[in-house]
């Protein structure tokens, strides 16, 4: 990991470490190491809380313009056609509750079937590194950010 994340409290550090293992495990289609970094995701609290600020500024930032449903669509296939090959698993209901969480339309008391958390953690570092690859950047820098957005919210509130 180039990024250092010592000034961050450890389940912080560990959500990033364990978030650059996953993103870069999706990269490699390594699924041990896929396994291993997700396991660690969703035993770490708040994890979902950071993986969805760093999908809602990926988004953000490959559409400027905003999303519709067609773009929503598009980013949804294309992440679960892309996992499908490696991940066969991959459960595109889990894919979409991301994406729904990530611009805040999601409403879990809505929904009759709510993925839980390891589901999500399974799930999040798929889209991540899809979103990545159109931008072409590496997570730490998103994953910087997120952490910073969440404690300027924690100071405020």
């Amino acid at each position: 990991m180039n990024v250092t994340w010592r000034h961050l409290p450890a389940p912080a550090r560990e959500i990033a470490a364990a978030t650059v293992d996953a993103v870069e495990a999706v990269r490699e289609r390594d699924v041990e190491a896929y396994e291993r970094a997700t396991a660690r995701l969703a035993g770490v609290e708040h994890a979902g809380l950071v993986l969805g600020s760093v999908v809602r500024l990926l988004l953000e930032e490959t559409h400027p313009d905003g999303l519709g449903s067609d773009d929503v669509r598009r980013v949804l296939e294309r992440c679960v056609r892309a996992a499908t090959f490696w991940q066969p698993g991959v459960d595109p209901h889990v894919v979409l509750v991301l994406l729904a969480g990530a611009l805040g339309v999601y409403d879990p008391d809505g929904d009759d079937s709510p993925p839980d958390p390891a589901a999500l953690a399974r799930h999040a570092p798929l889209l991540v590194a899809d979103l990545l690859a159109v931008t072409g950047r590496p997570v730490e820098g998103y994953l910087g950010v997120a952490f910073a957005e969440i404690e300027r919210t924690e100071r405020h509130d």
